[in-house]
């Protein structure tokens, strides 16, 4: 009887030190993810919205928009000052902006999503600090994923300053962009502000389908901030 019970009782410790240590690993796993995890599981969610969302939308062709543009805060005074004014007021595009367009209320990833997929195109306004938000990179990744999903001509990449390509690697997909995509420097259009605009015109007016042409329009040769010899 004594065996019995010190037997139970060991098959007790057993169970009880195996649910502790379970418990244990779970709080350790939950905790990682927290910290470590989290923004990337609120983006693959996002994501499969946006899947969702062009699936749900792929045979409408009306967008309310002609370009989402996508900017850092401490890039808006550009934005405001010289795109604004030049492709809405002067060219007449319907722009989508973070502060006048998004709805309040709504999730910053969902109002997102509705900008790049309701807009023909989108502009993203890149630059040191735009590459070290994180914000603007989910929006890029949003882009690109849009891009290489549907394959059409939905994407302008706009260089304020010229950035090695070093620093590029690392975001999603951006070399493989620069090499294939549509983008304009405007560092290198001081001396010729009205091309930079009139190439940015055009940009918004090519084709979408994937047959139509992949214009590189940035003033001068080579990629933003890469050497010839690369």
């Amino acid at each position: 009887m004594k065996m019995e019970i010190e037997m139970s009782l060991r098959d007790v410790g057993f169970v009880c030190y195996i649910s502790t240590a379970c418990a244990v690993m779970v709080v350790m796993a939950v905790s990682f993810t927290h910290h470590f995890l989290q923004w990337h599981l609120v983006y693959a969610y996002y994501l499969l919205l946006a899947f969702l969302y062009n699936t749900k939308h792929k045979d409408k062709r009306a967008h309310p928009y002609d370009a989402f543009v996508s900017y850092n805060a401490n890039d808006e005074h550009w934005v405001l000052g010289e795109l604004l004014p030049k492709l809405e007021d002067e060219q007449g595009w319907r722009l989508c902006l973070h502060h006048r367009d998004f709805q309040p209320g709504k999730p910053i990833m969902e109002n997102i999503t509705d900008a790049i997929y309701g807009s023909r195109k989108t502009i993203c306004v890149i630059s040191h600090d735009y590459l070290a938000s994180e914000w603007c990179s989910r929006e890029i990744q949003v882009a690109s994923f849009r891009l290489f999903d549907e394959q059409k001509d939905v994407l302008i990449l706009v260089f304020l300053e010229d950035i090695p390509m070093q620093q590029l690697s690392p975001y999603h997909r951006m070399r493989r962009l620069l090499k294939r995509q549509t983008y304009l420097s405007w560092s290198r259009a001081v001396a010729h502000p009205d091309l930079f605009w009139e190439k940015l015109r055009q940009a918004l007016e090519t084709r979408e389908d994937p047959a139509g042409e992949h214009l590189r329009l940035c003033i001068g040769d080579g990629i933003p901030g890469e050497r010839p010899d690369q």
